[in-house]
């Protein structure tokens, strides 16, 4: 397990949002240093995680699960099309595109799951178990402000 050396206490912005972007960098650069031997990041693992459970599904409706825009969705889908992890093919519906993964990428992402569940169990050590379960309430109440 990954230890994590704190430099708290960072001293807020007044702005809640930016505290919020703050600590999702913060976030995201730590998992994706835990990831690394992986060679996914944790958007990318993200991305694979959701096409495992869902096997095949839409460009438009993946980024809506997974609520970020298109752009960065494609943008984050090209290595792993690069890599065989993924596929993009043209739906039932000629102007949609599904994407699908390949057997490579469920090998992937199983092969990188013991390193997610490293980050995972050293951000609850990290927190505290009381603390971790306030901070997912209160993550659960603000991605409601946009539905």
């Amino acid at each position: 397990m990954k230890r994590i050396i704190a430099t708290y206490p960072k001293k807020p912005n007044a702005c809640n949002c930016m505290n919020v972007r703050r600590a999702s960098r913060a976030i995201t650069q730590f998992y994706d240093e835990v990831l690394k031997p992986s060679g996914l990041t944790v958007a990318q693992m993200a991305l694979l995680g959701h096409l495992v459970v869902m096997d095949e599904i839409t460009i438009t409706d993946l980024a809506k699960r997974m609520r970020i825009d298109r752009t960065t969705l494609n943008r984050n889908m090209k290595p792993l099309i690069e890599g065989d992890l993924i596929t993009v093919k043209t739906g039932k519906d000629t102007r949609t595109r599904q994407i699908h993964i390949t057997e490579c990428g469920k090998i992937a992402v199983n092969q990188a799951r013991g390193l997610w569940k490293e980050a995972q169990a050293s951000i609850k050590e990290y927190l505290g178990e009381e603390d971790l379960q306030k901070l997912t309430q209160l993550l659960v109440k603000l991605e409601a402000l946009a539905p």
